[in-house]
């Protein structure tokens, strides 16, 4: 890359946003169809079945769709600072801006927004990824953004995380998020199964498949949290420095997780001490005071049923029928 006039050369390029991509608005629409499938059709389900239905659903769908779209989030850490930091290089320009930086399970995004957005007659608001999935090679793109001459915070943050950096956490990050990847693929997939058995009458299966949901979830969590046991590469922007915490998608994953254990152990121990909520609760229990509640009244003709029940008469034959 060359400068002119001390500015780099436009560049148009794919931006990601941190929190939210395409593949994230997909699962969600998917996931949103289906519940709302069943909310066109609830109507026809009869007393209190109906709540019990809706309970079940709801919650199956929430949980299914945070299993998939934590996949694809860029918030399991998160940071922030704002400091005075140099803009590009070879050029003392100093800009005061938003430094954040925010790792997900395939890669990096780091954001750069100036405060103002409008600085030196330029607009400063950038948003990068660099992925380090399998098919990814995030050196590759750590270079790319050299040859875009992208701005001097955000080369700086992304230099922490290739193979040739001294911090050495490239490859703790990558392994730990696909440990953490592969727990919830198979926690989905538990997550089905448990489905399944919810709709046989063995209730007490799924109870046990919905801990084992919920166990592999909080697995991918100490995976991921396995980062932590690396040293800490300090992150500096002159006397700031920029600290990364667990964030969102981090603690829903394991808020869902623990709600899944609840779940499975409220399953198992009505299984054991009251069988006939948890059946009445899955509509497998016949109520049948509340099915007589709820009959149609029935008229009936009563001049024809006494007409029909009437005993027959015997005929008697007289000599003029004969």
């Amino acid at each position: 890359m060359t400068l002119f006039d001390g500015i780099y050369p436009f560049y148009l390029q794919q931006r990601k946003s941190f929190v939210f991509d395409v593949s994230t608005i997909i699962v969600v629409i998917v996931f949103l169809v289906l519940a709302s499938t069943f909310l066109l059709i609830i109507p026809g389900i009869r007393g209190r079945v109906r709540l019990y239905w809706l309970v079940r659903v709801l919650f199956s769908l929430m949980v299914g769709v945070v299993i998939v779209v934590v996949q694809f989030t860029g918030d399991w850490e998160s940071g922030r600072v704002t400091a005075n930091t140099s803009y590009k290089s070879f050029s003392h320009a100093v800009v005061n801006a938003d430094i954040g930086l925010h790792v997900g399970l395939g890669g990096v995004n780091i954001t750069l927004v100036g405060n103002p957005v409008n600085q030196f007659n330029e607009t400063i608001n950038y948003n990068e990824h660099f992925a380090w999935s399998f098919n990814a090679d995030y050196d590759h793109s750590y270079s790319k953004g050299l040859e875009k001459g992208l701005p001097s915070p955000i080369l700086y943050v992304a230099e922490k995380f290739t193979t040739q950096s001294p911090c050495n956490v490239h490859r703790q990050y990558r392994i730990s998020s696909h440990y953490a990847s592969a727990s919830l693929w198979v926690a989905f997939c538990t997550w089905l199964i448990s489905n399944m058995l919810f709709s046989t009458p063995v209730l007490v299966y799924g109870g046990y498949m919905i801990l084992v949901t919920g166990a592999f979830m909080v697995f991918s969590l100490l995976s991921f949290s396995t980062v932590r046991n690396t040293l800490v590469c300090p992150i500096q922007f002159g006397a700031t420095s920029l600290h990364i915490d667990y964030g969102g998608s981090f603690w829903l994953t394991l808020a869902v997780g623990l709600l899944c254990f609840v779940a499975g152990i409220t399953v198992i121990a009505l299984h054991y001490f009251n069988s006939d909520l948890l059946k009445t609760f899955f509509d497998l229990h016949e109520n049948k005071t509340e099915d007589y509640q709820e009959m149609t009244e029935v008229y009936v003709n009563l001049q024809f049923m006494n007409s029909t029940q009437a005993p027959p008469q015997s005929s008697i034959l007289t000599p003029n029928d004969i």
